[in-house]
């Protein structure tokens, strides 16, 4: 028999629902798992042991078993709030901080039953997209730990490559979710800005960061993704007037499990930052993208190659909301010695800018959403590598140069922010491995609202690869 880190999040989900496993036996598994494999790994930063169990406790005895996500172990990003819990935002500077009050995403992850078992890895304030603080050890790579694992929720992706939790939620604001899922294998999605009520982007700088999961499979995506949705009655408790599209279709879930469709997708190679850096596409990185194409032309999509218009105001644009993004960093005379250089470079370039930068470039943003969601449109998805190069190196990111260092993480995930930027969803999919074992993925970008034609094609991609039945080495 199976142990029960092997089995899928919705395999769990089915053994609590029948009782032939208690929410506590599921916690106390997992966090033996943590025990073992963390410290040598990095994906949590706390462990919530005694609170955990309770936690389980409290699900069996008040949460009706009808909640989506009833007994599932999870982790609340590092990033992220919680009551009673010290959260350190991957800094030094917030090293002893204990929320009295919890994030929105916290309180709707438990109101759907998940029990979390810690605090995930995350750099510093989420700013980069690695996950190697001065605050914690790296969040490694399961496949090669001498590998990160992406960023800035490469703590959630660990956990779940490494069998340390069975999905995870993370954030993305620039691929922040899709480039952990990449490095370390897995399933990673962000959501149309506006759909999770909880993680909208309506209330970031520019609308770039959404909440969304990290998972093994793409029915353990979509089941996670529902649990972060929280229906009432079946409809999404929306916050803003703005939403994304109207889906009245369901729990994703039952999209994700049939996985139908036959779709018109487009292949694309270019992307919003080869107008201001030397973007390299690794002989890896198109090999995935090429067994994707072939793989999705067998099963009778049709595919038609497409590339991007020229913009040579995405970059500076980006940059600017990249750097004003780190001014409300709360660090004022000597704290700000407690930051890290790249932090740091960051915090000051954002203090230095004026209104009327700001203003052009959430304008020049603002018109390049309507852009690509325009030159995208004749596609119902369009097929890109993941990543530019393969998982990078503990330690390959400059740590004294702000601006070596914004060029490496472009160059590393040249295909990631644009669709913070447009809103549109996105799906990163492990598709293939390299000769030496790493996994190499491909993403999906869909139309705004989106989310079911790319479980659809992701749920066809993974019957035909089986990607859930590759383990890391140490699995």
């Amino acid at each position: 028999m199976a142990e029960l880190h092997e089995l899928t999040a919705l395999a769990l989900w089915q053994e609590l629902q029948t009782g032939r496993v208690s929410p506590r036996e599921l916690a106390a598994h997992y966090l033996e798992r943590i025990e073992r494999l963390n410290p040598q790994l990095g994906a949590f930063v706390t462990v919530t042991r005694d609170l955990a169990l309770q936690r389980a406790d409290h699900v069996a005895d008040a949460v009706p078993k009808t909640a989506p996500l009833w007994g599932l172990p999870s982790g609340d990003k590092d990033l992220w709030m919680r009551a009673g819990v010290r959260t350190g935002f991957g800094s030094r500077l917030m090293a002893d901080f204990v929320p009295d009050a919890s994030d929105e995403i916290v309180e709707t992850l438990d109101a759907a039953g998940a029990v979390s078992l810690g605090k995930t890895n995350a750099p510093e304030f989420g700013l980069p997209a690695y996950t190697e603080s001065l605050a914690a050890p790296p969040a490694r790579n399961p496949w090669d730990p001498s590998l990160g694992s992406g960023g800035s929720s490469g703590g959630a992706a660990v956990a779940v490559a490494s069998g340390m939790l069975p999905f995870a939620p993370g954030s993305d604001g620039g691929g922040s979710v899709r480039i952990p899922a990449a490095a370390c294998g897995l399933v990673g999605l962000k959501p149309s800005r506006g759909l999770v009520p909880a993680g909208s982007g309506i209330d970031s700088l520019a609308g770039l960061v959404v909440d969304g999961p990290l998972a093994r499979t793409t029915a353990d995506a979509a089941l996670l993704l529902d649990g972060m949705i929280a229906r009432r009655d079946g409809r999404i408790d929306h916050h803003y007037t703005l939403r994304a599209p109207y889906d009245d279709d369901g729990p994703f879930l039952g999209t994700a499990v049939r996985g139908e469709g036959r779709f018109q997708l487009g292949v694309m190679t270019t992307s919003a930052w080869d107008d201001a850096y030397d973007i390299v596409i690794a002989p890896e990185a198109l090999a995935a993208l090429d067994a994707a194409v072939q793989a999705f032309s067998d099963m009778g999509h049709g595919m038609e190659e497409t590339a991007l218009v020229s913009d040579p105001t995405y970059a500076p644009a980006f940059r600017t909301i990249w750097q004003a993004g780190a001014a409300r960093i709360p660090a004022e005379g000597d704290a700000e010695n407690l930051l890290e250089p790249l932090t740091a470079w960051l915090l000051r370039r954002g203090r230095a800018l004026s209104a009327r930068e700001l203003s052009e470039a959430l304008s020049a943003l603002t018109a390049y959403e309507r852009s690509l969601i325009r030159q995208l449109s004749s596609f119902d998805a369009v097929l890109t590598p993941a990543m530019a190069m393969t998982p990078r190196p503990v330690g390959w990111y400059d740590q004294e140069d702000g601006e070596r260092n914004f060029e490496q993480q472009v160059q590393y995930t040249p295909f990631t922010s644009m669709l913070n930027v447009s809103g549109l969803p996105a799906i990163v999919l492990p598709i293939a491995q390299t000769d030496d074992g790493l996994p190499m993925g491909v993403q999906l970008i869909g139309k705004p609202g989106g989310e079911r034609t790319l479980l659809s094609l992701a749920a066809q991609l993974e019957r035909k690869v089986r990607w859930q039945l590759r383990y890391p080495p140490l699995w």
